[in-house]
This record gives C-alpha cells, sequence and structure tokens, in this order.
C-alpha cells in the first residue's frame, strides 16, 4: 500500500496541479518513420534537457501539468518547436518528427537566450567544423571576408580586422564567449586582434545591431569567438592542426584537447604560428626604376599561445575556470623610420595578453528563476611598437566584465530573461605616437530579452539601458596660438630645434574629463516558419552608441594610417588660429535599422 506523508498531503491541497510532477515519454523520427538517435530535446524556460536512445526514445520526469514547450534538434535537421499540453496522468507514447534541413542548423552561443541561425530574426552566420579550419587565416578579418556583409581591412595578413556591411572600429566588437576580448584592435588598423581562430570550436557574427547582448559598442556587429576553454562537460576528445601556406611561407601547429574524472572537466589548447613578408603579384612602387622584391616588405608575423581550464561539473550545472597567455610580434607594414645609412628602421609590434575567465550554469528548481549564466572576465593587454629595438609606443588596456544572465519560467508562454552588465576598461598609451590620453571606461547595463512562439511564428523583443562613464585626468590640448591662454592651466615645454637651434616655448592646456551618456536600444523581429527547413525574418531596432575615450580624447598623430587624429571633444575655433574645447554637446550616435 502506498503511503503519502502528512508533508506531500499538505504540498498536495495548498500546491496549484501545474505544479505537481509528471512524465513524458516520447520518440523522435525522420520523415521515413526512422528513428533519429542523439536528438536533444529540451523543455524551453524550464532548463530540463535529454537525448534519445538508439531507438530515438526520450523520457522526461518531474514536469509540471499544464502547457510546455519543447525544443527538439539534431544534426542535419531543422529545429522543432512543439507545444504540447501535459495532463495529470503524463503524457506516453507522444511522437515528433524532424525534416531534413538544407541549411546547417547551428547553436549561436553569443545570446544569453537559445537560439539558432535559423531561429533568430537578426542576420546570424556561423563559421564552424571544416568550413571553419578551411577559411581560418592569421588574422580574425582576413578568417571571415568570405562572409555574406563582412569585408577585411587587410593589413599585409597581420593586422586586419573584420567591416560588417560597412562599420568597423568602435561599432563592431570582438568577443570571446561572449566577454570583450579588450585588445586596442578599434583603435586603429595597424593593432591585431588579440584572438585565435585555429583553437577556436565555432566563430559568430551577429550582423547589425547586437547592443542588447553587448553594449553600445555593438551597434555594427558582433564578432563571438567560442571555444571550449571552460569544458560544460568531461567526454575525451581532441584536435590537432598542421598547416602551411606559400604566400608567406607561414607554418601553424595547433591543438586543443577535453577529458575529465568523475565530477571534474579538464581542458588544454595551444598554437605556435610563424610566417615570412606577404608575397603580391606586383611591384609595391610601381614608380621606382629600382629592381624590388615582389612582397608587402615589415609583414611578418610569429605568435604563440597557451590555455589552461578546468570545470566541476554537477547535476545541475558546472563552473569553471580558464586562463590564456596570448604573445604575437609582428611588422607593420608602411610604418618604419630612417635608419642609418640610407637604410630604413622596421617598426613591429610586440603583443601580450593574459586573460583569466570564470565561466558557470546553474539550473535551478525555483518557481520563478530557472537558471542563471555567469561569465566573468579578467584581461591584462600590453601591445608595444618598437623602433630602433626601443619602445616607441606602448598602449595598456586592464579590463574587468561581469555578465550575469537571470532566465526565467515561462510567463503566459513567454520565454526570456533579465542580463546585468557591468565592465571596467583601462586604457593607457605612452610614447611619441600616443594620440590619446589615458583614460577609464565604465558599463553599467540592464537589458531584457523575451520571445514566445504562436504556431509558426516566433517572436521577439529587446530592450536595453545602459549607464557608460568616461573618466580622464590628463587630457591634453595643443595650443596652436600661444597668446591669450589660461596660464593656470599651461604647461611649457622647451625643444631644441634642429634647423636654427632655437628655443621655442610649446604652450599645452592639462584638465580633466568626466563624461557620463545613458544609450538605450530596443528590438523587435519575427521568424515565420513558412515551410520545413525554411523560414523568413524580420527585424526592427533602434540603438544608442556612446562615444569611445579615443574618439573623444584623441589629439595627435597617428602614423599607423598617416592621419592626424582630433576627437569630438576638440574643434577649431571661427578664426582658425587655435584649437579648443567644443561648444557643442556631444550626442549619442543612433543607428535605426530593418
Amino acid at each position: 500500500m502506498n503511503r503519502i506523508s502528512p508533508l506531500a498531503a499538505l504540498m498536495s491541497v495548498l500546491l496549484p496541479a501545474s505544479v505537481l510532477a509528471q512524465t513524458i515519454e516520447g520518440t523522435v523520427v525522420n520523415n521515413n518513420g526512422r528513428a533519429v538517435a542523439g536528438a536533444t530535446i529540451e523543455v524551453e524556460g524550464v532548463g530540463a534537457e535529454t537525448t534519445t536512445d538508439k531507438a530515438g526514445r526520450f523520457v522526461f520526469s518531474n514536469l509540471s501539468v499544464g502547457k510546455q514547450e519543447l525544443h527538439i534538434s539534431s544534426s542535419g535537421f531543422a529545429h522543432l518547436h512543439q507545444d504540447i499540453s501535459v495532463p495529470e496522468q503524463g503524457v506516453k507514447q507522444i511522437e515528433f518528427t524532424l525534416q531534413r534541413s538544407p541549411i546547417e542548423v547551428i547553436d549561436v552561443y553569443a545570446t544569453p537566450i537559445h537560439m539558432s541561425v535559423m531561429e533568430s530574426a537578426s542576420p546570424v552566420s556561423v563559421l564552424s567544423g571544416e568550413t571553419l579550419r578551411r577559411q581560418q587565416a592569421s588574422t580574425l578579418g582576413d578568417s571571415l571576408e568570405k562572409l555574406p556583409g563582412v569585408q577585411s581591412n587587410f593589413h599585409g595578413g597581420v593586422a586586419s580586422t573584420p567591416i560588417i556591411r560597412g562599420l568597423s572600429g568602435p561599432r563592431v566588437l570582438i568577443s570571446q564567449n561572449g566577454l570583450d576580448v579588450s585588445d586596442v584592435s578599434r583603435v586603429g588598423p595597424d593593432h591585431s586582434v588579440a584572438s585565435e581562430a585555429s583553437t577556436a570550436q565555432q566563430i559568430e557574427v551577429l550582423r547589425g545591431p547586437a547592443t542588447l547582448f553587448y553594449g553600445s559598442g555593438a551597434v555594427g556587429g558582433v564578432v563571438n569567438v567560442v571555444d571550449g576553454r571552460v569544458p560544460t562537460d568531461n567526454t575525451t576528445r581532441g584536435e590537432w592542426l598542421l598547416e602551411t601556406s606559400s604566400v608567406d611561407d607561414k607554418k601553424l601547429g595547433s591543438f586543443n584537447l577535453t577529458t575529465g574524472y568523475e565530477s571534474f572537466g579538464f581542458y588544454a589548447d595551444g598554437y605556435w604560428r610563424e610566417s615570412n613578408d606577404y608575397d603580391v603579384p606586383v611591384a609595391p612602387d610601381a614608380d621606382s626604376d629600382e629592381p624590388q622584391e615582389h612582397v608587402v616588405k615589415n609583414s611578418s608575423e610569429k605568435s604563440d599561445g597557451v590555455t589552461l581550464g578546468a570545470s566541476y561539473l554537477f547535476d545541475s550545472g558546472y563552473v569553471g575556470l580558464a586562463i590564456e597567455q596570448f604573445n604575437r610580434e609582428y611588422g607593420i607594414p608602411g610604418h618604419s623610420h630612417g635608419g642609418g645609412e640610407g637604410e630604413e628602421e622596421n617598426v613591429y609590434a610586440d603583443l601580450e595578453q593574459t586573460r583569466i575567465q570564470l565561466l558557470g550554469e546553474l539550473n535551478l528548481d525555483n518557481p520563478w528563476i530557472n537558471k542563471i549564466n555567469l561569465r566573468v572576465g579578467f584581461t591584462d593587454y600590453e601591445h608595444a611598437e618598437i623602433e630602433e629595438g626601443a619602445v616607441g609606443t606602448l598602449f595598456e588596456n586592464e579590463t574587468h566584465e561581469i555578465k550575469l544572465d537571470f532566465i526565467h519560467n515561462p510567463i503566459a508562454d513567454w520565454n526570456g530573461g533579465i542580463s546585468f552588465h557591468y565592465k571596467n576598461s583601462d586604457v593607457a598609451a605612452q610614447g611619441e605616437e600616443a594620440f590619446t590620453p589615458p583614460s577609464e571606461a565604465q558599463t553599467i547595463a540592464l537589458a531584457i530579452m523575451e520571445e514566445r512562439h504562436f504556431g509558426d511564428v516566433l517572436l521577439q523583443f529587446g530592450a536595453r539601458i545602459e549607464r557608460v562613464t568616461i573618466d580622464a585626468n590628463n587630457v591634453l590640448l595643443p595650443m596652436l596660438d600661444a597668446h591669450g591662454h589660461d596660464e593656470a592651466e599651461e604647461v611649457v615645454d622647451d625643444h631644441d630645434h634642429d634647423h636654427d637651434h632655437e628655443e621655442e616655448a610649446s604652450v599645452t592646456r592639462v584638465f580633466e574629463l568626466d563624461h557620463e551618456f545613458t544609450p538605450v536600444s530596443l528590438s523587435a523581429g519575427l521568424v515565420w516558419d513558412f515551410t520545413p527547413g525554411y523560414n523568413l525574418g524580420l527585424s526592427i531596432s533602434r540603438s544608442e552608441r556612446a562615444p569611445s575615450a579615443a574618439e573623444l580624447l584623441s589629439f595627435g598623430a597617428h602614423i599607423g594610417t598617416g592621419t592626424y587624429e582630433v576627437g569630438a571633444l576638440f574643434a577649431l575655433h571661427d578664426d582658425g588660429s587655435s584649437i579648443g574645447l567644443t561648444t557643442k554637446n556631444i550626442d549619442l550616435e543612433t543607428a535605426n535599422n530593418i
């Protein structure tokens, strides 16, 4: 005889039927009626997940009575969303049919809620598997240039960064496992991205605004490099790669390995690359009568890196830590200075980055919150430009970042959650070509993302509000006219001039800056599955972007691009005799997209 404890009896009286545990049993087949083994079935908004056995069977226990939304996926098939009603006696012998998909369906890790390339209203491209290995190059921009809407600002094959729909620099965010890569590649095209494709699991490109997930720096799009440095399981698997190319005599070796024991998962990867100057089909200087090599001079590079990670795995999630050391030394084409006896001294960059990531996921048995995602990153970046054996300019970036996602249980059939985001970047540049003063940028943001299926139509909504502050206490304003200045704010430096050896005074104003911005972004979209394996997506968004520190504070020669940078904080006086602080408000940049 079954006995019911007093507590269970009390719970059955006090709690509604929708919270009592029930079971779902079923099978997954293809359109020929054959079992699909290894298919993943997930109960949306609950965090419950299982896979089918060899006979295509699956079982879910401890599900509540009422409407449940199942998400079913398997390699080579279109994803299936199916709403079912769970009665008090549970569900048995239910069957789901997956349709073959002519388009490869890949899950996207760049978003806090579950999404694939076929379930996003905004266009998403993913490079993974053999496609990634065939297209990967020494730089991130060159690896992605074959994707629709993506180009590369090719810089001799050593420092090329991606351009998404004509936007680049501070308008395109580069991230790794959802966290900012935190280099200085968006400051100038001669600065390399501190991320490696040869050890990546996949590279995701979100074309168009991705500000809801990443902030105002992603108004043009996001490139997210995904790797397994923090393992989510302890299955033993690995990959190794040897590669060479004739255009630059490149040699590459890389590996990654995941394994584990009991409740622990371990990960390691590493790579080594070396290449010579890049070959070109014509002489670089067509007007010269002197014999020339058909190469881009000073475009060689050598780099290496290693990552170690470990996770603790438990029934309701995981938590793990990874440490990466990234080193790269590369020439800067077109950037050289006069050497001895008519020779030019090549300038090269020495890049070092130490990156620590803490990732975690916790599934909860809670009436309101069913999952918490945690991402924490610390990056210590240093980029030195070496001239004649000495450091000419030194760039530094120290970044702390936290992302915390709370995914709620379904509310009136809406799935989604709230995301908190904090990032603090302390950037400094020192040396003769440092055209931006040291500054500290801080971002605090709150975002909400929701979606709901209405039959074959998926609706998606999102909103984000940020508080962005930029602080600098040593902003320099060179005065073109030394008359009428404020003596309380001036610094006088004496310089020796080579021509007449006269001493002249160069007057500079020094002041502090504290700017605050409040960008707000909104988006809405729908995805219509008009026939199995095919859909149409429509998205509308309005995104606001705060200026970067370089866009505000730059004042000086940028040798790598052959330009003189003047930030939005400064303006030429009406008489054209001097440059001073602007009297206009510095507005947010707005992007309206459909």
